[in-house]
C-alpha cells in the first residue's frame, strides 16, 4: 500500500485509539507471514483492487518461465498444477517461482483480512491511514518477532561491559545482576529512571515492580507498548541497603556520576526524539542539579540536544493518590505526544491516571 506524500508521510504514529488497533492487533500469526511474503518475495506494495494497486498474482511471463502455464487468479479453487492428476514426485522439488506463488495463494486470506481492516479504518476516518516508513518497518518486524539488529549490535558490547562492571565495589558485591535497559533500540521515546529496586535487581529488567506496572499503564494509554519505547536507569545496579533491612534507597550523586557514561552511550546509540526523566533523582543524575519537581516538571528541557520532559516518578503517584498529581503527570505525557507529532484523541485529552 503506497504511503501518502506530504507532511503526514513523516509523522511517526498511527492515530490514537485507531480502529486498526482493535481489528488488526489481534490477527493471527498468518498476517505477519503474509506481510513477510509480500515484502521478501515480491518487493512490491501490498496489493488490493480497492486500494488501486495491481492485483496480487504472478504475471503471465513469470508463469511461462516457470513452465506452469497461464495466469491463475485466486478464485477459491486449487491452482492447476496442484490438481491430483498433475501431482508427482517432482513436486517435492518445486521451482522457486512456484514456491513463491504457493505462499501468496495460501496467505491471501490473511492479506485480505489486513486490507479489509485498513479500508474500514480509512472509511471510518474519512481519510487515508498514514504512517512513516520507519513505523511500517517496525510493525512488520514486531509482527515477525524480529527487531532491527543495527542498534542491538551496538548496544550489546555496552551491555556486556555493564554486566561485569565493578567501578562501584560496594554495589558490585551486593547486586544480583545489573539492569541495563529494555525496549525498542530504535525507539523515538525513552524513559529514564534513577536506579533498579529489589524487583528489578531480581529480574534484570527496569520498572517491573508496582511503579513499573503504573509506568506500563501510562505508556499504553499514550498508545504505545513497552516494546515500542526504551526504558533505562541512570544507575545500573541496585543501591545497597543494610543487611536485613527492606526497601530501596536512592542512589548517591557519586554513584550516578560513575554510571552515567553507560547511559550516555545508550542514548547516543538509540537517538530518541524525546527523553522523559522520572523523578527528581533521575533529573539530578542527568542534569547534575537537583531542584523541586514543582519548578522542573511541565516544561521542556534539553539533554545533549535531545528534548527532555521531566515528570513525577510513578512511585510518587503510588504514595500520593491525589487526582490532581496524577493529572499533572498525564499533562506532561500529552506534551510528549504532541512533540512526537502523535494524534491525540479527545478521550486521551480528558484522561486521568
Amino acid at each position: 500500500m503506497p504511503l501518502p506524500a506530504g507532511p503526514e508521510a513523516s509523522r511517526p504514529c498511527f492515530r490514537a485509539q485507531s480502529p486498526v488497533k482493535s481489528r488488526v492487533g489481534a490477527l493471527p500469526l498468518q498476517v505477519g507471514m503474509a506481510l513477510r511474503a509480500v515484502r521478501l518475495f515480491t518487493h512490491k506494495p501490498i496489493s488490493h483492487p480497492a486500494l488501486g494497486v495491481a492485483p496480487l498474482c504472478p504475471s503471465r511471463r513469470s508463469h511461462a518461465k516457470a513452465g506452469r502455464g497461464a495466469v491463475f487468479r485466486s478464485t477459491g479453487t486449487e491452482a492447476p498444477w496442484l490438481q491430483p492428476e498433475q501431482k508427482s514426485a517432482s513436486t517435492k522439488k518445486l521451482r522457486e517461482p512456484t514456491k513463491v506463488y504457493m505462499m501468496r495463494h495460501m496467505l491471501r486470506p490473511a492479506l485480505d483480512l489486513v486490507l479489509s481492516a485498513l479500508e474500514q479504518m480509512r472509511d471510518d476516518a474519512r481519510r487515508l491511514p498514514w504512517a512513516s516508513k520507519a513505523t511500517i518497518e517496525r510493525l512488520v518486524q514486531n509482527r515477525l518477532g524480529t527487531a532491527p539488529s543495527g542498534n542491538l549490535d551496538l548496544l550489546a558490547p555496552v551491555q556486556a561491559r555493564v554486566a561485569v562492571c565493578s567501578k562501584c565495589p560496594h554495589l558490585a558485591t551486593t547486586r544480583t545482576q545489573t539492569v541495563f535497559g529494555v525496549g525498542n533500540p530504535h525507539a523515538d521515546l525513552m524513559f529514564v529512571g534513577e536506579a533498579p529496586g529489589a524487583d528489578e535487581d531480581a529480574k534484570g529488567e527496569p520498572f517491573v515492580g508496582r511503579a513499573g506496572q503504573l509506568l506500563t499503564k501510562i505508556i499504553e494509554t499514550m498508545g504505545f507498548s513497552r516494546d515500542h519505547v526504551y526504558i533505562a536507569n541512570v544507575l545500573k545496579c541496585r543501591p545497597d541497603v543494610p543487611r536485613g533491612s527492606s526497601g530501596n534507597r536512592a542512589p548517591t550523586p557519586a554513584e550516578m556520576d560513575t554510571c552515567k557514561p553507560y547511559l550516555l552511550e545508550q542514548i547516543k546509540i538509540i537517538q530518541p526524539k524525546v527523553l522523559v526523566a522520572l523523578g527528581a533523582v533521575a533529573v539530578e543524575g542527568l542534569l547534575g542539579a537537583r531542584g523541586t519537581m514543582r519548578d522542573l516538571r511541565g516544561r521542556w528541557h534539553s539533554f545533549h540536544g535531545t528534548p527532555l520532559m521531566i515528570t513525577y516518578h510513578p512511585a510518587y503517584l503510588l504514595r500520593n493518590q491525589s487526582p490532581s498529581e496524577k493529572r499533572k503527570v498525564w499533562e506532561d505525557m500529552l506534551q510528549v505526544l504532541e512533540r512526537l507529532e502523535c494524534e491525540i484523541s479527545e478521550k486521551q485529552r480528558n484522561y486521568f491516571l
